[in-house]
C-alpha cells in the first residue's frame, strides 16, 4: 500500500474518531439543555399560573386558564390541595391520571419537575403548589406537554447535525486527500531518487521542500547523492590514474628490455638501457608499495607503534638528513623546535609523514628560497608545520589535494615523478594518530601545512 494511503487513511481514521466523540458530545449537551429549557419553560409557566390563582382563584379564573392552555401546546390541571380536579384544559387520560397521583412531598416555592422522561413517557410534567389568601395550601397547578414535541425539535437538531457532519466529511476527505499528498509528495520524490541510486545513477537533483526533518531527510538524500556522484568519478579516475601510472614504467621497461636484448648494442648503451628499466622498476615498487600501504589504511591493519619521543630530536634527526638535497637545489631549510616537547606517536609512520611534506616543498620550491619546519606545544595540543615559499596551489584544486592520484599538475611530469598518492598517506596517518592536518596555500608565494596532535 502506498504511503500517501497509508498516512490519508491515518489522518482519517484519527480526524473521524476525533470528529465523533466530539459530535456526540455536543449533541448530548445540546439535546440536554434544550430538554431542560423546555422543562425550565414548562416549571415556569405553572409559577404564572400560580401567581395568577393566589390573587384570584374564583371559578372564572380557573375558566380563562383552562381556556388560554387549551389554545397551546402545553396543558393544563389544576386540583384541590386534596387532588380533586377544579379545571383541566384537555381530558384526563391514563397517562395524565397516573402523574397526577403521584404523591407530592416537600414541594418547594417555584414547584419541582414531575417527569422529565422525555423519551419513553408520554409527557415531561412540572407540579407547582398555590395558597389561598390566608397563606394556607389551596391547590396544585400541574402542567403537562407531549414528549412527541419534544422528540420532534430533537429530530430536528439531528437532521442538522448529521447534515453538519456530513459536510464536515466531506471537507474532511478533501482535506486529508490533498494535505497526504502535500505531505508524501517530497517522499515520493525521495524514493524515486533512492530508486535511481540503487541503480547506480546519481544525477539526482532534490530541492529541500522545508526546515524540518523531511527538508533534512531530501537533504541528506541530495548529499549522499552527490558524494556517491564524486566517489564514482574519483573512482574512475582513481583506475585511469593507476592504470596510466602503471602503464608508463611498464613501457619503458617493456621498450628498454626489448632494445637491451639486441646483441649489436654496445655495452655502455646496454648499461644505460639496463639503468633505465632499473630506475622505472623502482618507481614501479614505490607505486605498488604506496597503493599497499592505503589499502590497509582503508582496511585499518596498518599498524601504529606509538611511543614516547622528544619531538625536537626526532624534527632535527629528519632536518640533517634531508639538509643536503635542499642545499643541492639553492633552497635554504629552517628548523624552529628548541624545546623539548614530549610526544606519544610511531617514529617511523611519522617520519613518512614529515618527508612527504618536505619531499613536496622540495619539488615545488624554487632556487633562492626557504623552507621552514616549527612545532610548538600549547594547552595540551602540539602543532608541526611545514611552510615553503614554493609554487603554490590553485584554489581551486586546494579541496583535494588530499585526494587519491589527485595531481595538481595534471601533466604526470617525468620530472618531479609523483604519483598523488603522498598526501592521502599523509593525511590517513595523521588521522590515525588521532590528529588533524590543513592546508593553506596561495598561487607564487607557497604552501603552509598545518599538523594538530
Amino acid at each position: 500500500m502506498k504511503i500517501s494511503i497509508k498516512l490519508g487513511l491515518w489522518f482519517f481514521v484519527c480526524i473521524v474518531f476525533i470528529e465523533a466523540f466530539s459530535m456526540i458530545f455536543l449533541h448530548n449537551k445540546l439535546v440536554h439543555s434544550q430538554v431542560h429549557q423546555e422543562l425550565s419553560a414548562l416549571q415556569a409557566r405553572g409559577n404564572s399560573h400560580r401567581a395568577v390563582l393566589e390573587i384570584n382563584s374564583e371559578p372564572a379564573t380557573l375558566h380563562h386558564i383552562a381556556l388560554m392552555e387549551s389554545q397551546t401546546d402545553t396543558e393544563v390541571v389544576i386540583t384541590n390541595n386534596k387532588g380533586v380536579i377544579l379545571t383541566s384544559s384537555t381530558k384526563i387520560n391514563q397517562y395524565t391520571e397516573a402523574l397526577l397521583d403521584k404523591p407530592i412531598n416537600n414541594l418547594p416555592r417555584n414547584g419541582r419537575i414531575l417527569q422529565p422522561d422525555w423519551q419513553n413517557e408520554k409527557y415531561i410534567a412540572t407540579v407547582t403548589a398555590f395558597n389561598n389568601k390566608d397563606g394556607k395550601k389551596a391547590g396544585y397547578v400541574y402542567m403537562f406537554r407531549k414528549t412527541d414535541e419534544v422528540q420532534k425539535l430533537i429530530s430536528e437538531l439531528n437532521k442538522h447535525f448529521l447534515f453538519a457532519s456530513c459536510l464536515i466529511l466531506i471537507f474532511m476527505l478533501i482535506t486529508v486527500f490533498f494535505l497526504s499528498k502535500a505531505l508524501t509528495k517530497p517522499l515520493i520524490s525521495m524514493k524515486e531518487a533512492t530508486k535511481k541510486l540503487s541503480k547506480g545513477d546519481f544525477s539526482v537533483t532534490l530541492p529541500r521542500p522545508s526546515n524540518d526533518e523531511l527538508g533534512e531527510l531530501s537533504q541528506s538524500i541530495q548529499t549522499l547523492a552527490n558524494d556517491l556522484n564524486y566517489l564514482r568519478q574519483e573512482r574512475n579516475e582513481f583506475l585511469a590514474s593507476v592504470s596510466h601510472e602503471l602503464r608508463t614504467p611498464l613501457t619503458y621497461i617493456n621498450g628498454y628490455a626489448d632494445i637491451a636484448k639486441r646483441k649489436e648494442l654496445s655495452e655502455s648503451d646496454r648499461f644505460k638501457y639496463l639503468d633505465i628499466i632499473h630506475e622505472e622498476s623502482q618507481r614501479l615498487s614505490r607505486l605498488l608499495k604506496e597503493l599497499f600501504d592505503l589499502a590497509k589504511l582503508d582496511q585499518n591493519t596498518f599498524s601504529i607503534s606509538k611511543e614516547q619521543i622528544d619531538l625536537s630530536v626526532f624534527l632535527n634527526s629528519i632536518y640533517q638528513r634531508v639538509l643536503p638535497a635542499f642545499m643541492n637545489k639553492g633552497i635554504t631549510l629552517k628548523l624552529d623546535c628548541q624545546q623539548p616537547i614530549n610526544i606519544n606517536i610511531d617514529p617511523t609512520r611519522f617520519e613518512q609523514v614529515i618527508l612527504n611534506l618536505l619531499d613536496n616543498s622540495l619539488k615545488y620550491s624554487k632556487e633562492n628560497t626557504s623552507t621552514f619546519i616549527g612545532a610548538t606545544e600549547e594547552n595540551g595540543k602540539i602543532e608541526i608545520t611545514i611552510k615553503d615559499q614554493g609554487i603554490g596551489i590553485p584554489p581551486e584544486d586546494l579541496p583535494y589535494i588530499f585526494d587519491r592520484l589527485y595531481r595538481v599538475e595534471k601533466s604526470r611530469s617525468r620530472a618531479t615523478g609523483g604519483f598523488g598518492l603522498g598526501l592521502a598517506i599523509v593525511k590517513q596517518l595523521v588521522e590515525a594518530h588521532g590528529g588533524t592536518i590543513t592546508v593553506e596555500s596561495e598561487l607564487g608565494k607557497g604552501t603552509y601545512f598545518k599538523i594538530i596532535l
